[in-house]
């Protein structure tokens, strides 16, 4: 019987140029999302919270669209697992292009491209991936895309590993398995 440790994400190691990484999770997104993220920013286009004042605008067919704050952040967020859990820092974020609506009830997907990989020149203990990441919806549009650039420590730097508290009781144990004994 074997542990496997909580590990989450890749490390600097596991990248390799070129490689694109399907992320595994995909969310939609509700009016509640929508509404909290609009107000919680104080966006005050109301495009984003009056269906009644939408309903005027030709490029949205009449419905509400999304807060391109959420948008982007939804995006990057669910890259995180694969592309930035065990980032130790955000560097550069550019070139987001907003290059399809998206409504509530929609429900968002994303993938990334690794385009760079190099090690850092002032912390050891980590590196600097590169990388072009899209969001699409469930019909495959694509809604946004952006590069982006974070400081991923290495595997053996020990960030973002050994976390787990050990359990004072001991192992984890089958209690059926223990009472044939």
């Amino acid at each position: 019987m074997a542990t496997h440790p909580a590990v989450l994400g890749r490390f600097f190691e596991d990248y390799v140029v070129g490689d694109v990484y399907q992320h595994p999770l995909g969310r939609t997104i509700s009016e509640a999302d929508n509404t909290w993220l609009t107000m919680l920013t104080m966006n005050t286009n109301q495009q984003h919270v009056n269906a009644h004042l939408a309903a005027q605008n030709p490029i949205t067919g009449g419905r509400v669209i999304v807060n391109s704050g959420l948008t982007i952040a939804l995006t990057l967020g669910l890259s995180v697992l694969d592309m930035s859990q065990n980032a130790v820092a955000n560097l550069e974020m550019t070139d987001v292009r907003l290059t399809h609506p998206v409504y509530v009830g929609d429900t968002m997907y994303a993938e990334s491209l690794c385009t760079g990989l190099r090690a850092s020149k002032s912390r050891p203990y980590a590196g600097i991936v590169s990388m072009v990441t899209r969001g699409l919806n469930a019909e495959g549009d694509e809604c946004i895309s952006f590069k982006r650039s974070v400081m991923v420590a290495t595997r053996e730097s020990g960030i973002g590993q050994g976390h787990f508290p050990e359990a004072k009781t001991g192992p984890l144990q089958d209690p059926a398995a223990s009472a044939q004994q």
